[in-house]
């Protein structure tokens, strides 16, 4: 893992996001010695996972069955 300090960061950042793209390792940006941001590669969000809320759902009925006459809404 890389450090670099603010300063250096600023000066360098498109260098930076190069090695970062080509990379893929995670940079440290430090001020006085301690890190106070990480520079990562960016990762899309799985479309495919299923959101944690959304997958506490239960849905109790089958809901391909088909309804019944007296279930249909009125019509006027």
């Amino acid at each position: 893992m890389k450090t670099v300090n603010v300063h250096e960061a600023k000066t360098t950042l498109s260098a930076l996001l190069a090695e970062v793209e080509k990379t893929g390792q995670r940079i440290f940006i430090c001020r006085h010695g301690k890190p106070v941001a990480d520079l990562v590669p960016h990762q899309p969000p799985d479309r495919l996972a299923p959101h944690p809320v959304m997958s506490a759902i239960e849905i109790k009925y089958d809901p391909t069955e088909p309804l019944s006459p007296d279930e249909w809404p009125e019509t006027d």
